[in-house]
């Protein structure tokens, strides 16, 4: 299984990640805001991850770290 993890207090919330994610289990955190007043991108559903690392290629701030 794989495991996605944010770091959150850096993410800026542009959900390029969300929107790359083939299996649409990425979301941007609807009620947590980081400390730069940012909603930052989660995982909804970690056991249907494939470990693909598609969103941790596209953040544009090297925010996701992908381990399988």
């Amino acid at each position: 299984m794989a495991k996605v993890t944010f770091n959150e207090e850096s993410c800026k919330g542009c959900g390029l990640c969300v929107e790359a994610c083939p299996k649409g289990i990425l979301r941007l955190a609807p009620v947590r805001i980081n400390l730069k007043g940012y909603h930052p991108a989660e995982c909804a559903d970690m056991n249907a991850c494939i470990g693909c690392a598609s969103c941790a290629r596209m953040c544009p701030d090297v925010v996701i770290t992908v381990e399988k």
